[in-house]
């Protein structure tokens, strides 16, 4: 009966995290169109900053609860599963991803240099609050950039963004980050009912369960020919991850780096956002490129497994 029911939790959960997903990103496009900023800075603003937010919260509650070593492994295992899994699967749904916007401009220089920054961060098993406040000083320095070089389209031909807009994104945004939160709680409740190992089923449901937002917005967004935004989320969850779910949490206490993070992870992090950059080289993100970042994935998610088998 109790498996019956969080069967039924999670199938609902889904289905809102889905609904309130189109919900945020239709709201977010026409509020940014409204004020003139573009699909792709949307992505990388709004949309992504949004999408975030499961994995702030989740970081913040694990070091006042104790457990801050789950703080660097949610933002390095968001971040990888953005690249593999996200742009692996929108790819592949699409077929073709297009880029209108040069991503080497501004965005690969600094999800590169927010990679590096992080692994020189943590490579002596810490980060100080020095540290934290050059995090913070970093995506005040992307937004500025971000937001400085597009082009801005003429009042006239902006669209309006009513008071149903704001709510919309208001309500969708919150109602990613509570459908993403039950969607973690009854993959755990099934796990521990059908008798997995209590390690398997903790990494398997933040893994998977923080990347639901990025996942439901980026397919959302390419279904409906947007692969821009899906793109920019991608790109600007993992420079806030990086920035921002980092810095935020150390202000409430130390974060214990993991070895495993140091040696393992983070330098597999690197590899996917170098190789990301390559294939964005010429504007274009294949189908067959898709692919090879879902293998990138499974890989990944089979190490896991290993580590606590």
């Amino acid at each position: 009966m109790d498996l019956a029911i969080q069967i039924g939790i999670f199938v609902v959960a889904i289905g809102v995290l889905l609904w309130s997903s189109d919900r945020f990103v239709e709201s977010a496009e026409r509020i940014g169109l409204s004020l003139g900023i573009s699909p792709f800075i949307i992505g990388v603003t709004i949309v992504a900053f949004g999408t975030s937010l499961p994995e702030l919260a989740t970081s913040i509650v694990s070091v006042l609860e104790g457990a801050s070593q789950i703080v660097v492994g949610n933002v390095v295992g968001s971040n990888i599963t953005n690249i593999a899994l996200v742009l692996g699967l929108t790819a592949v749904v699409v077929r073709n991803i297009d880029l209108e916007y040069n991503l080497w401009h501004i965005d690969i220089p600094f999800l590169w240099g927010s990679a590096f920054l992080l692994y020189f961060a943590v490579m002596d098993a810490s980060l100080s609050l020095f540290e934290c406040f050059l995090f913070i000083g970093g995506i005040i320095i992307f937004l500025g950039y971000s937001l400085k070089d597009q082009e801005r389209p003429a009042k006239e031909d902006r669209p309006s963004a009513s008071v149903k807009d704001y709510l919309l994104l208001l309500l969708g945004g919150g109602l990613v980050s509570v459908s993403a939160t039950y969607v973690i709680s009854s993959i755990t409740t099934i796990s521990a009912i059908l008798d997995i190992a209590p390690t398997v089923i903790a990494l398997s449901a933040v893994a998977v369960g923080t990347s639901l937002p990025e996942v439901a917005v980026s397919l959302a967004a390419a279904r409906k020919g947007k692969a821009s935004i899906a793109v920019g989320n991608a790109l600007g969850s993992n420079i806030f991850n990086t920035f921002l779910v980092m810095a935020i949490p150390r202000f409430f206490g130390e974060l214990v780096i993991p070895d495993s993070i140091i040696t393992v992870y983070l330098p597999l992090m690197i590899v996917m956002t170098v190789l990301l950059g390559v294939m964005s080289n010429n504007r274009k993100i294949t189908r067959w490129e898709g692919y090879v970042l879902l293998l990138f994935y499974a890989w990944y998610f089979s190490a896991i497994i290993q580590e606590v088998g």
